[in-house]
């Protein structure tokens, strides 16, 4: 039990002192930092890469069908990314609807070109404005910082 008592004052003691050099270092003394360059570069395209990844954006979607029934909005949608699989869909519920949109557009114009498509498969397509999601990749090739 003394052991214990004593290594217990022993390291109290060594983590006070610690504490102490430490303190005077960082009040009085020199600290010199070296880093690799790289390190810069890379902070900067992470806060340009995170500037463009701002989930809510306006801007506009296509909507293909207005339903209440999951099934028929679920098939609208499958029918739609297999047409465009290169535009998003979502199914979104509103109640007591469910809708299906398509694309992230950041103009009605875009958003009009893929809705006169869209129009020979759905009769009753239009565009809506939306909040939407911008993908940084796409972002990132056009406008790379240097």
């Amino acid at each position: 039990m003394k052991y214990l008592i004593t290594a217990a004052l022993v390291l109290m003691g060594g983590i006070a002192a610690a504490q102490d050099s430490s303190f005077a270092t960082a009040s009085g003394g020199n600290v010199k930092v070296i880093k690799d360059s790289r390190i810069d570069m890379l902070i900067k395209k992470q806060i340009y890469i995170n500037t463009l990844a701002i989930r809510n954006q306006p801007g506009f979607r296509v909507q293909v069908i207005t339903t209440n029934r999951r099934n028929d909005a679920s098939d609208a949608k499958a029918r739609v990314m297999h047409a465009y699989p290169d535009y998003r869909t979502y199914l979104d519920f509103q109640a007591p609807y469910f809708k299906v949109r398509v694309g992230d557009f950041k103009t009605r114009e875009e958003a009009t070109e893929l809705r006169d498509k869209l129009s020979d498969l759905f009769p009753s397509v239009f565009v809506v404005p939306a909040l939407i999601n911008v993908s940084p990749d796409k972002e990132l090739s056009n406008e790379e910082p240097n």
